[in-house]
């Protein structure tokens, strides 16, 4: 089992680590907001709502594909190669997606956004950081901060949007181009400093690498069959991401069905997505410490309940944007509830030797059910309409409820 060679102050090293960690998440979390905001108004705009929908499949499969390399670097070399391999490829998907955006390129945007993904593993993958050498009763805690250092840059970047591509289009950047091109740059940034800095590795300090194993895959799966919390957490991490990622990816297209300015447009739809992405990250230390004091899955129960009421609200707004805001506030606090209980109850469930590949695991199991949520999604707006979908999204929690009370 290869470990760093040199002896290390733990507490100093997890310090310096959740430092570095936050960083790269502001920075990350603004190229990831700045895409996302405007990719299905993008889609939408080449190729009409079940374009939308498509396009916000193919992050999410993206960053489920690219999870399955990065966590095979991490299971051999550590957290560092898997992160910046990661950002890497989403810098390089964010520069394809503008140039799609300039050639009115269907195929060229998909690929791109499926690259893309590879920032929103790496940025998923960074809470697991925070874990490997947190002690027992902050585990939650320090998984939290990781998650809530997203707020600054995921709040910012959906209004930096309107910005950046007024600015861009000046030079030449097709419109909805301009945010990408700026994600190019914050993914870059994020890959360079995590290679440089991120020394000693915290898995590898910790001894969770297992150098020239195969059948990673298959010894993670057997690892979560046989522990019941860690079937508990991948379903709490599931489930939550299905029904944000459903309800979050179609917000954008129904706020252009009443919102018909484009400049209105992006600025209705970066506050709401704002507010949004706000709920995600800026409770989590919250939802994190009631964690560590009552437990994992009374937590889990609170974020399913929450996700109930975001639907209820989202579904019935119509075109009332401050109650459809309300809606996507919960959406994302209820997502943090499900997100951060569940991967501390995962990560705690199986042993340290094997966290790397059943994390990785669990978010391409996250990833396949959110893209299967957002490609689903565009397909019943397009037919029934947004409170068609928002109920739908509701009742997929039923299952995740009988998993945790049993």
């Amino acid at each position: 089992m290869l470990t760093e060679s040199a002896p290390v102050d733990v507490a100093s090293l997890q310090r310096r680590t959740l430092g570095l960690l936050v960083g790269a998440q502001i920075v990350g979390g603004l190229g990831v907001a700045s895409g996302v905001s405007v990719g299905a108004l993008l889609a939408s705009s080449l190729a009409g709502p079940w374009a939308a929908g498509i396009v916000g499949s193919c992050a999410v499969v993206g960053a489920a594909v690219i999870a399955i390399p990065a966590t095979r670097l991490m299971r051999t070399g550590g957290r560092r190669p898997g992160l910046v391999f990661a950002f890497s490829l989403g810098s390089l998907g964010a520069l394809l997606v503008v140039v799609a955006a300039w050639a009115a390129s269907v195929p060229l945007l998909l690929l791109g956004t499926l690259l893309f993904g590879g920032s929103s593993a790496a940025n998923l993958q960074s809470r697991y950081a925070a874990v490997d050498l947190a002690a027992p009763d902050r585990r939650a805690r320090h998984l939290s901060v990781v998650v809530w250092a997203a707020t600054v840059g995921a709040v910012a970047g959906p209004n930096l949007a309107p910005l950046t591509d007024r600015l861009l289009g000046r030079w030449g950047v097709a419109e909805y181009g301009g945010p990408y091109l700026f994600s190019v740059l914050a993914f870059a940034l994020t890959a360079i400093v995590i290679f440089v800095a991120l020394r000693p590795d915290p898995l590898l300090t910790a001894g969770g690498t297992r150098p020239g194993e195969k059948a990673v895959w298959r010894q993670a799966a057997r690892t979560i069959r046989d522990s019941a919390g860690a079937r508990t957490g991948v379903a709490a991490v599931a489930v939550g991401h299905v029904v944000m990622v459903g309800v979050m990816s179609m917000t954008p297209v129904h706020i252009g069905e009443y919102v018909h300015d484009h400049g209105d447009l992006l600025r209705v739809v970066g506050l709401v997505i704002s507010v949004h992405i706000t709920g995600m990250y800026a409770l989590s230390p919250v939802v994190g410490l009631l964690a560590d004091r009552f437990g994992r899955r009374p937590v889990i129960l609170g974020g399913v309940g929450l996700l109930v009421a975001a639907c209820a609200f989202a579904g019935t707004a119509g075109t009332d944007t401050v109650r459809l805001s309300i809606g996507l506030a919960l959406l994302g606090i209820g997502w943090s509830a499900t997100m951060v209980a569940g991967s501390t109850l995962l990560s705690e469930s199986v042993p340290t030797e094997q966290r790397a590949g059943v994390q990785g695991l669990s978010d391409v199991i996250m990833g396949v059910a959110g893209a299967s949520a957002g490609a689903l999604s565009g397909l019943v707006v397009d037919f029934f309409g947004y409170p068609v979908l928002a109920l739908l999204a509701g009742v997929t929690v039923i299952p995740l409820i009988a998993r945790v009370l049993r």
